[in-house]
C-alpha cells in the first residue's frame, strides 16, 4: 500500500464517502444544526422575559453575597526577628 498504512486509507475512504456519497446529507445536517441554534437562542431570550405563570415580565435576579471577614494577622516577634532587629 505504499507509504500509507491501512488506517490512512480507511480515513481517506471515509472522507470521500461522506463528501461525495452523502447526497446532501451534510448540508441538511448543518441546516438542522442552524435551526436548532436559532431555536435555542429564541428560547433563551423568551425565558428571560416570561414567567412560568404566564406573560409576566421578570426582572433580573438579585444575587445576595456575603463578604467574608479576613482573619487577623498577628506578627509576634520570634527569636529570629528579635536578633535581626538588634
Amino acid at each position: 500500500m505504499g507509504a500509507f498504512s491501512i488506517w490512512h486509507w480507511l480515513v481517506v475512504l471515509a472522507v470521500v464517502l461522506i463528501l461525495f456519497g452523502g447526497g446532501g446529507k451534510i448540508s441538511r445536517l448543518m441546516g438542522d444544526f442552524g435551526k436548532g441554534l436559532k431555536s435555542f437562542k429564541r428560547g433563551m431570550k423568551e425565558e428571560g422575559t416570561e414567567n412560568d405563570d404566564g406573560g409576566d415580565v421578570v426582572g433580573p435576579k438579585e444575587l445576595k453575597s456575603e463578604v467574608a471577614e479576613a482573619p487577623e494577622i498577628v506578627n509576634e516577634p520570634t527569636e529570629g526577628n528579635k536578633a535581626a532587629k538588634s
